[in-house]
């Protein structure tokens, strides 16, 4: 998942640090369905995408959702019955002419516009025909401020400003100190090109054309300069860029009636990894936006800061920052035919969830080194239970074990993996994981500072999870009350009775401060239901049921230290088919660690990248009225099969199965702790229905005094995992916001 950024104490110094309180949050129509009777606010479905239509006119916001506007301007798009002139159309904001802002789209009887000066709050938008009893069309336009939040809940506090230690790529530098409490920056251009010696230099004079400049050939076939155009700014107090190929000797200015000629219409987001240190701070680096393979082809390529888990791991602030900046570029460059959402490690978890819980923002996704999730599938189980397992090992075991146990026991290839697992910053220990950055006087102390900010998974998402009012911490799903560790390694032979025993006799659990206790676990029942009804736990049953999935693994298993473990793969697969009944919208590839967890200098990965966007072409094709799950699955390429390519450089085409079939043989699958302990390989069963002590689930004859001590150890039964887990449901819904319902946007008083 990466590691915590390292920083000198001197640039650490130069840091401006930003503490903002806002009550701006959620927008919505009519309550849903609500997690929990409770004081605290509860999220509510955001209205319906809205466009409005009739026999003359057809308005529709293009660059977001009309009720997600922000920043105060808009693209629109409205379709002009064949009876009305389209000289004759009038066009109004708040009762303001604002038809010189919109073009017609030759070829159609549409006009394009990109409309400015919306007020916060909502704004109207008038159509109309010219002259007594004319036609009117009108659609409400809801604007937020450019720094957010829309949906995400109240602005982090502490937040760090780092626009001054954001490395500009290529052309170097920073972007200064930010210019308000809200870490914003002033919008700035650069050009860079590729050289005839395959590198990417800084182009001072982007009206002149250097002698070693390289031309590019396009996924369409068109050959321009290979000039480079990267636009960086910041949109919801994260700092984005824009890569897109633009000769400005050739092209026109940018704008969303005309594209460039080297842009192929189509849009790469990228998203970062990391994890541990992701809280509280703006970042000084994006997912990336200088690919040459991706560049080269005519794509743009889209990031920001607040898209790296490293400097953000809220997925649902990610998917915000995602929408936000997505408007901008189209604001800029005009609608793409698609956008492929492309990220390894915590890039995968947010191109997930997204995916499923704010459908249309991606239309396709290439995860990789993937994970279904941080919440559950990486904090919950795989590091959490690594933790518990190696403090008993280390620590309070009774017996005597082998090292070839204990990685049995924890399901991991190799003992290296567990030390690492167990050892690493985490994200349940709220002193643990946090940057450098931020002022330690800002950070939570149990007994100097109870009130600072705590660097967990939980806290940093409380706008999900709600604060437990006996602490006034995030609450916590962690529960291993009925657990079973080493379940499997005892039935397989592999370790005692007396092994079992003692493991579970004394494994324990954390308490708030990620502490080792001798009790274990319990979850709290509230953050469980809110984790699986807001998606935080990914369901695959929401958008992701509908959208193209490539997973790219290069196999980590046994890299040193590295949790990319196959088998978290396999977990998103399962999910989508106890969803929706089938994953025929997932595909997987797997290859060996030769270029990396994930760079496109490997011909599978570029592959990968070839491939998804002809599904999306393909699909786009399909004008039936089939359910789109049916045209998803319709519309993948005929060569696109699960496949692994050997280390020999054989491809084996076969559908790819958990701890089965040939590639099995070369990239065998692995574990954790909840698996061996009987978890199914959907790994999403966060608090397991219990069932009690039964004899015969054991391959060992236990003596009646065993069995009294497992029951003695598991007064309340032992995990079924035959059953859904307790508060285990469908997702409440997609595109939730989080905070009061039916405030519209103001802007903060800290402003």
């Amino acid at each position: 998942m990466g590691t915590t950024h390292s920083r000198s104490d001197a640039r650490a110094n130069i840091i401006r640090l930003v503490v903002l309180v806002t009550g701006l949050v959620g927008l919505g129509s009519v309550p849903a369905r609500v997690f929990a009777q409770s004081d605290e606010p509860q999220p509510v479905k955001m209205q319906e995408y809205r466009q409005t239509g009739s026999a003359e006119f057809q308005i529709a916001t293009v660059s977001t959702r009309n009720d997600m506007v922000s920043g105060g301007d808009v693209l629109l798009r409205i379709g002009v019955s064949s009876q009305l002139p389209l000289e004759r159309v009038a066009v109004a904001l708040n009762g303001q002419d604002v038809r010189a802002a919109f073009r017609a789209v030759p070829g159609t009887r549409t006009l394009l516009g990109l409309v400015t000066g919306l007020r916060l709050g909502d704004n109207t938008l008038a159509v109309t025909g010219q002259g007594a009893g004319a036609p009117q069309t009108s659609l409400v336009l809801t604007n937020w401020p450019i720094e957010g939040p829309i949906f995400s809940g109240p602005h982090q506090q502490p937040y760090v400003c780092m626009t001054q230690l954001f490395d500009l790529p290529v052309t170097g530098g920073n972007l200064g100190p930010a210019l308000d409490k809200n870490c914003s920056m002033a919008t700035r251009v650069d050009y860079i090109y590729r050289t005839t010696g395959n590198e990417f230099k800084p182009l001072p004079n982007p009206s002149a054309r250097p002698a070693d400049l390289a031309q590019t050939t396009t996924n369409e076939g068109k050959t321009v300069a290979y000039v480079v155009r990267i636009e960086t700014g910041t949109v919801d107090r994260g700092i984005y860029q824009i890569a897109v190929l633009h000769d400005p000797t050739t092209d026109r200015p940018v704008d969303p009636w005309t594209r460039p000629a080297g842009w192929n219409g189509r849009l790469i987001y990228t998203f970062g990894g990391g994890c541990p240190g992701g809280w509280f701070q703006q970042g000084q680096s994006t997912g990336g936006v200088v690919d040459d393979p991706m560049l080269s082809q005519g794509f743009a390529v889209v990031s920001s800061s607040k898209n790296v888990m490293g400097n953000n791991c809220d997925d649902l602030l990610a998917s915000e920052t995602l929408m936000m900046t997505k408007e901008r570029f189209i604001e800029r460059f005009g609608p793409p035919a698609h956008t492929i959402g492309w990220g390894c490690s915590g890039g995968s978890d947010q191109v997930h969830q997204i995916g499923d819980n704010y459908p249309g923002l991606l239309n396709g996704i290439v995860p990789a080194c993937s994970f279904p999730d941080i919440p559950f599938a990486h904090t919950t189980t795989h590091s959490f239970g690594a933790r518990l397992l190696y403090n008993y090992f280390q620590v309070t075991s009774g017996v005597k074990w082998t090292r070839d146990q204990q990685v049995q026991v924890i399901g991991f290839p190799s003992y290296e993996s567990l030390v690492a697992q167990a050892t690493r910053a985490d994200r349940i220990n709220p002193r643990g994981s946090c940057d450098e950055t931020i002022p330690v006087a800002l950070l939570y102390d149990p007994v100097k500072n109870k009130s600072g900010a705590r660097c967990t998974t939980y806290d940093h998402g409380v706008a999900v999870w709600g604060r437990d009012p006996a602490t006034g911490f995030a609450r916590r799903p962690l529960d291993n009350v009925a657990v079973q560790y080493g379940l499997k390694t005892l039935n397989s032979g592999l370790i005692s009775k007396a092994q079992f025993l003692d493991l579970n006799e004394k494994i324990g659990g954390v308490d708030i401060d990620a502490g080792f206790t001798k009790v274990r676990s319990v979850g709290d029942r509230l953050a469980v239901r809110r984790g699986y009804e807001s998606g935080r736990f990914l369901s695959g049953g929401g958008g992701l049921a509908e959208t193209p999935i490539i997973d790219y693994r290069a196999y980590a298993d046994f890299q040193p230290g590295d949790p990319h473990m196959r088998y978290h793969g396999f977990s998103t697969r399962q999910r989508l088919i106890d969803a929706n009944g089938n994953a025929d919208n997932h595909i997987m590839l797997v290859e060996d660690y030769t270029y990396g967890g994930f760079s496109t200098r490997s011909p599978l990965v570029r592959e990968a990248l070839k491939q998804m966007d002809q599904w999306l072409l393909n699909l786009a094709k399909d004008t039936s009225n089939a359910p789109r799950a049916r045209k998803v699955a319709g519309a993948k390429p005929a060569d696109l099969r699960d496949m692994c390519l050997t280390p020999f450089g054989k491809k084996i085409l076969e559908t790819q199965l958990y701890q089965a079939g040939g590639c099995n043989t070369y990239f065998p699958s692995h574990a954790s702790a909840y698996l061996v302990a009987g978890m199914p390989v959907a790994n999403n069963i966060v608090v397991c229905q219990h069932k009690p002590v039964d004899p015969t689930d054991y391959m060992v004859q236990f003596t009646p005094a065993e069995i009294e001590r497992l029951r003695r150890i598991f007064p309340d039964g032992v995990c079924d995992y035959s059953k859904a887990g307790i508060e285990q449901r469908p997702l409440l819904g997609t595109w939730l916001s989080f905070g009061p319902a039916g405030k519209r946007p103001t802007k903060p008083a800290s402003d």
